[in-house]
């Protein structure tokens, strides 16, 4: 996307006419133009030259954003949020108020309040009228730029709200005007003085006054509405200290270099991405993922730009510079998010496009007609000037831009990442949210769960045994059992004659014993089993745990049951999602038994076992005939789920928040931040229809008022003045209503309300599933697969041995999947063509298997 900086713009008409502009030049494929940020995003192949000239063929200023640079990004985006509207319409609403205050005790003040009038003014209606009508002309001299604007905007076929009150103070100041001079034709002075209650001079002048309130105060809370990117932005370190030559050197952060090391101290801003060399710290990191607690870090950890060092001295290695940085990365996602528009708002640019015009003719023939009525002059134009100034396409234009704008400031913020506004709407709207297992509810790495020891053996006696038989394997369980033994301070023994049976276990000579570890099968060759162990292997195999087993010099010492554990947080975060009404999937490569196992620790409503990345996007395609689907996943073997979903969901980014098929980007691994974004997205889409509802009301029953149409049957009528102070408090209150974002607590669950089916209306119930066997299936979701085969394979022992042996099997041509099972020690093979068994059987010797037959 190409981002644009658009001047001249002042309402919803204004941003509906540069789109419509752009949207016909050839090459652009979708035009997207933010009123807020006086931004605009432009999609396709079209030139820059060609862009902005359409622009200014419609009336408004563009140039390009500079993205060369991650300061020159910045830039620009500071440049689009920084507040200069309210500083010169301060300046302006005190030099009219100035004027204003004179022109009211001259009008109104001497015959309503009885303040004195001058000498010379002294019964003088004509040299009354004249003193009004130049102060009158004084302050619209000050806000011509209404005049400048409104006009220049009707003569290009293109009316905008300054149009509506450039008409309105316009038409009141030359009838006024009109009537001085009857007066001055008037030798009566009781004529004259009638004539002088007749004059509008004073209206002409307060519309512009209080329209330029209304200005201001939306200026001041459109301002607050990007504070949250702000703050990000001053984030931003200036400089940094990097060893040059062997010596420290201050230099300005844009001219640090990837691969050149830098120094932080503590109490320092980390200037750009890096790895830790040396040194060890706590950085506090909640500018980039709303966390709190300082993060530990070490020799090979990351850091990001714009962390805080806390404690300890780093030196560092720069990894990612520039516009590379995470921080960078966020800044220009939210800004890019700010430039989308949600699909909720495009009747109200509908309406928006439309709405000068039709009120330019209304206000039109509101005057006729009351003519018609018989009424006089002054009463008609009165009601049709009161059209005018009450009309207000702001509210409409900036009832969903503002709060979106806020509700991706509260995201980043919390350090969740909404790319696009229909992603922000449409994650509010889900009612159903598939899990990837490794890495999402679970931790994504295998760990020690449960310790079971032989009779007479003690715990730490099995745990160091195993740690110096484990000690030479790069096996992934094996690395668990010596995370277990570091942690409990237990140093593993030197061995010898080492030996690694693949598929069956280990061997080694310890302090003159012979140590055994492996399967059930291949330790129970060796020794003989109590049954307590046995009993112990399999409850601990219902559970989706695999059991590890040990003796020593023949005599079996008990069992180390290994496991991708649950996060902490995710049964939590599952519950909350269920109370929110929406229904929970997991999907998982696992056999049914452990992801069953996983599923019920978890608490998910339902579990896909078996299925591959490209299976996942066949069980989300069927999970939508059912509902809106939100998928959460790494965004990485989970891209096309990902991409097929209503919305994908990112988990556990870190400092890798540009994953393309993911439309919202969480920080963190903690899966309590996927409810806190659906609570995010439904208070901003409750936003959105507050202001919705509240600019279609207003200006609905306001346009009525003014026009008089009350006056007859209820007395109720409205003034111009009365007009342009309800348009300038209209845009204010929507802004002001979206600000209320900022108040929302993402993550408290007591105000969850469970989501209506969008079909029925109906209060969607937690376990409502689709036909189970749509879900609760062990395949991938490929079609055409007519040949099987079942693979007898010995030496599988956990999961990490059934993707072993997967992988080697789909990477040949024909297989377009398998399933192993170290359990039921087979794999189910789906063919698409035929495969001759050989070379089946070669691919899963190769991998460290033995086959035993195919059938």
């Amino acid at each position: 996307m190409k981002q644009y900086s658009v001047t001249g713009m002042s309402c919803a008409a204004c941003s509906a006419r540069v789109e419509k502009a752009v949207s016909g030049v050839p090459g652009v494929t979708s035009c997207s133009v933010s009123l807020l940020t006086n931004s605009m995003g432009v999609e396709g192949d079209a030139p820059a030259s060609a862009v902005i000239r359409a622009v200014e063929e419609a009336g408004y200023g563009a140039k390009p954003k500079d993205g060369s640079s991650a300061e020159a990004a910045v830039r620009d985006a500071e440049d689009a949020l920084a507040d200069r509207e309210t500083p010169v319409l301060r300046r302006r609403l005190i030099a009219s108020i100035g004027f204003l205050l004179v022109l009211m005790a001259v009008s109104m003040g001497h015959s309503m309040l009885g303040l004195p009038l001058p000498a010379f003014l002294e019964g003088n209606p004509a040299a009354i009228a004249i003193l009004e009508m130049l102060l009158a002309a004084v302050v619209m001299v000050i806000n011509q730029k209404f005049f400048i604007n409104g006009f220049k905007g009707l003569l290009r076929g293109a009316p905008n709200m300054d149009t509506l009150v450039a008409l309105g103070s316009a038409a009141s100041f030359v009838y006024s005007t009109a009537v001085l001079f009857r007066m001055t034709a008037e030798n009566d002075p009781a004529r004259q003085t009638e004539l002088l209650h007749g004059l509008y001079f004073e209206s002409a002048a307060m519309i512009l006054a209080l329209i330029t309130v209304g200005k201001m105060l939306e200026a001041r809370s459109k301002g607050k509405t990007t504070d949250a990117l702000r703050s990000l932005m001053r984030l931003a370190p200036k400089t940094a200290t990097v060893v040059r030559d062997g010596a420290e050197t201050v230099i300005p952060v844009e001219e640090v270099r990837r691969g050149e090391i830098f120094v932080v101290r503590p109490g320092e801003s980390i200037p750009v991405d890096g790895e830790v060399l040396e040194g060890s710290s706590a950085v506090n990191e909640s500018a980039l993922t709303g966390e709190s607690i300082p993060v530990d870090k070490a020799p090979g950890d990351a850091v990001s730009a714009a962390t805080i060092n806390q404690s300890g001295f780093l030196r560092c290695e720069a990894t990612r510079v520039g516009e590379d940085t995470t921080l960078s990365q966020i800044i220009r996602m939210v800004s890019d998010a700010a430039a989308t528009k949600a699909p909720i708002a495009k009747i109200a640019d509908k309406v928006s496009g439309i709405f000068v015009p039709t009120v330019i003719a209304i206000a039109a023939v509101t005057t006729v007609v009351w003519l018609l009525l018989g009424r006089e002059v002054g009463f008609a134009l009165a009601r049709g000037i009161s059209v005018l100034v009450i009309s207000c396409p702001c509210a409409l234009g900036l009832a969903t831009p503002v709060a979106i704008m806020v509700g991706n400031g509260v995201g980043a913020k919390n350090g969740i990442l909404f790319k696009t506004a229909v992603s922000l709407e449409a994650a509010g709207r889900t009612q159903i949210v598939a899990l990837d297992k490794t890495g999402t509810i679970t931790k994504g790495e295998p760990n020690v769960t449960d310790i079971l020891m032989a009779p007479g053996v003690t715990e730490e006696e099995l745990l160091a045994e195993a740690a110096s038989l484990e000690a030479m394997s790069e096996h992934p369980l094996a690395r668990a059992v010596m995370r277990k033994a570091e942690a409990d301070g237990i140093l593993p023994a030197a061995v010898a004659d080492f030996r690694a049976l693949p598929g069956n276990g280990l061997e080694a000579e310890a302090d003159g014993a012979r140590l055994v570890g492996g399967s059930e099968r291949y330790v129970g060759s060796v020794c003989t089993l109590p049954e307590e162990l046995i009993a112990g292997s399999r409850r601990l195999a219902e559970e989706g745990k695999t059991p590890l087993f040990f003796a020593k010099d023949g005599q079996a010492r008990g069992i180390i049951a290994v496991a991708d554990t649950v996060k902490e947080d995710s049964p939590a975060a599952i519950r909350e999602l269920g109370d929110m009404g929406i229904r929970t999937v997991m999907l998982t490569g696992d056999n049914e038994r452990t992801a069953r196992a996983v599923g019920r620790v978890a608490g998910v409503d339902d579990v896909v076992a078996g299925v591959l990345p490209d299976g996942k996007e066949a069980v989300i395609r069927s999970l939508a005939e059912h509902g809106r689907v939100m998928m959460v996943g790494d965004g990485i073997n989970d891209a096309p789920a990902l991409t097929r979903a209503d919305t994908g969901v990112a988990i556990g980014a870190g400092t890798d928040v540009a994953i393309d098929a993911a439309d919202v980007v969480v920080m963190k691994s903690s899966l309590s931040d996927v409810s806190a974004a659906i609570r995010l997205s439904r208070a901003t889409l409750r936003i959105i229809h507050e202001n919705l509802f509240w600019a279609f009301f207003y200006n609905c029953i306001g346009i009525p008022l003014a026009a008089g149409v009350f006056i007859e049957t209820l007395g109720i009528g409205i003034t111009p003045m009365f007009g342009a102070a309800a348009m300038s408090l209209s845009s204010f209150c929507v802004v002001t209503n979206a600000l209320r974002l900022n108040l929302v607590k993402i993550r408290d669950a007591r105000r969850d309300r469970r989501m209506k089916n969008a079909v029925t209306g109906e209060i969607v119930p937690k376990n409502a599933a689709p036909d189970r066997e749509d879900t609760n299936n062990s395949n991938n979701g490929k079609e055409g697969q007519t040949m099987k085969k079942v693979m007898k394979i010995e030496g599988m022992m956990c999961p990490h041995c059934e993707a072993r042996v997967k992988k080697a099997l789909e990477a040949i041509d024909g297989v377009a999947s398998a399933a192993p099972s170290h359990e039921k020690a087979e794999a189910v093979l789906e063919l698409s063509k035929p495969v001759a068994d050989a070379v089946l059987i070669a691919a899963v010797t190769d991998a460290g298997y033995e086959v035993k037959g195919i059938a």
